[in-house]
């Protein structure tokens, strides 16, 4: 609703409109001055909701405008457009004033041929399949579990939030790294070329997402060139494409290893098999809990069983305190016993070393000698003694028949030069005799002889 008011410095009155109003004045300027038109370009960003109604772009080389047809419209239009399709139709302008977009109205529609734009992505298209650039053969396998991912993309896109968010969930232990670059835009081709060689330079990187977000085919453009798909192609790492929505299909999509319809997408073919590892390993670690969890469970079970069979555990601790007391008398005893057989082994090895000692054997030695010594002597003194004995009886023995006895008794013994004369034959008168008397000697002449027969009688 128009405002009234004064202007501060005494100009004439302004009006003043709110947003909507203005809205509101465009759409009918457009509508009444306009109005009807008929319409050629190309068809970009066709969507076709459940409603049924159709919403596209119109564009050609220097332009473009938004423009709908309604689902009571489409259902009887005789051709259904394609995007890249040229078309001509008649369409009513106006504004969306929600948006505060203008569009137009599309009430009937008939195909023109196919775009400029179209043209040539199926141009380079064609040229580079020929090539083989898009052959299955070049493409390389991706890494079962990757250890670094690159993500070439805007920094400030939805697409990288969503890569993010995609990997966070389902590989929250992979490294990421960004890789910046324009994705829209004259600069974006050569940005996304230099950035892609770049990742494929980083160490431990052996997966590339080249993503972006929805948009119309212009917004896509930078993936339809020609240097880009060929940097692709030529990459030593495995590239993911993931570029715009799932009907969006740009030159790159056939240049890299992988397609993914869409950026997150693109995040879950290079997380799978990170979430299938993390998945098993849940896995196993589930089947792991369970069995200790049965495995506990049958010990506390087998637990209680030997608890119930248990006696008191301060019985059980007399009994080991008697036992260790049983144990230690016996101990004492051993040791005692050992000690005495040591003591009485040791006596018996001094004893012996002591005799085994010189001094010690010196004085046996000396002992025996001694002993010697006292029985040669008794020895000795038996021996005299019997000698003597035997002197003494030999000597009365002699003394009885020695001749100094016979002489004592006045018997007298006659010697010639020596020689005992038992015979007076044995002298002849004149002879030199010597006469042994009791006491003493008589030298005598032999005088005259007389022989007897040796019984004391004479023979005349």
């Amino acid at each position: 609703m128009p405002e009234a008011g004064t202007d501060p410095s005494g100009l004439p009155a302004r009006e003043i409109l709110s947003v909507a109003e203005l809205t509101r004045r465009v759409r009918e300027i457009l509508e009444g001055q306009i109005g009807t038109v008929w319409l050629v370009g190309e068809v970009s960003g066709l969507r076709t909701p459940p409603s049924g109604h159709m919403y596209l772009t119109l564009k050609d080389a220097e332009a473009q405008i938004r423009a709908v047809v309604w689902g009571s419209t489409a259902r009887y239009l005789t051709h259904r457009p394609a995007d890249g399709e040229r078309i001509l139709c008649r369409a009513r302008i106006t504004v969306y004033e929600p948006r505060g977009d203008y569009q137009v109205v599309i009430d009937y529609l008939e195909t023109a041929g196919a775009g400029d734009l179209f043209r040539q992505f199926e141009e380079l298209r064609l040229r580079l399949s020929a090539e083989g650039l898009f052959d299955p053969e070049r493409k390389h396998p991706l890494p079962m579990v990757p250890r670094r991912v690159a993500v070439v993309t805007s920094p400030t896109g939805a697409a990288l939030r969503d890569v993010i968010s995609v990997l966070g969930r389902r590989a929250a232990g992979l490294p990421v790294l960004l890789v910046p670059a324009l994705v829209q835009g004259r600069d974006a081709p050569s940005q996304l070329t230099e950035a892609l060689g770049l990742a494929a330079t980083q160490k431990d990187v052996d997966v590339i997402l080249l993503v972006r977000g929805g948009g119309s085919p212009e917004d896509l453009a930078a993936f339809n060139d020609e240097a880009l798909a060929r940097a692709i192609a030529a990459c030593p790492v495995p590239v993911i494409a993931g570029v715009g929505h799932e009907t969006d299909v740009s030159i790159a999509d056939f240049a890299a290893d992988l397609r993914a319809p869409t950026p997150s997408a693109a995040a879950e073919l290079v997380s799978a098999g990170w979430l299938e590892l993390v998945t098993r390993t849940g896995e196993l670690a589930r089947r792991m809990d369970a069995a200790m969890g049965a495995l506990l469970t049958r010990e506390q079970n087998r637990l209680r069983h030997a608890r119930s069979g248990l006696t008191d555990p301060r019985e059980r601790l007399r009994h080991l305190m008697q036992r260790t007391d049983d144990l230690q008398l016996h101990l004492s005893r051993a040791f005692g016993l050992r000690l005495a057989v040591s003591r009485q082994r040791l006596m018996t090895l001094s004893a012996r070393v002591f005799a085994a000692a010189p001094v010690a054997r010196l004085a046996v030695g000396e002992s025996q000698v001694n002993g010697l010594i006292l029985r040669l002597r008794g020895a000795m003194e038996h021996t005299l003694e019997r000698a003597r004995t035997r002197v003494d009886r030999n000597a009365g023995r002699l003394d009885a028949l020695s001749p100094l006895k016979v002489l004592g008794r006045g018997y007298a013994v006659a010697t010639r030069n020596g020689q005992v004369l038992t015979d007076a034959l044995e002298a002849a008168p004149g002879d030199a005799i010597t006469v042994r008397l009791r006491k003493g000697e008589l030298d005598c002449a032999v005088t005259g002889t007389r022989a007897d027969d040796g019984d004391g009688r004479r023979n005349n």
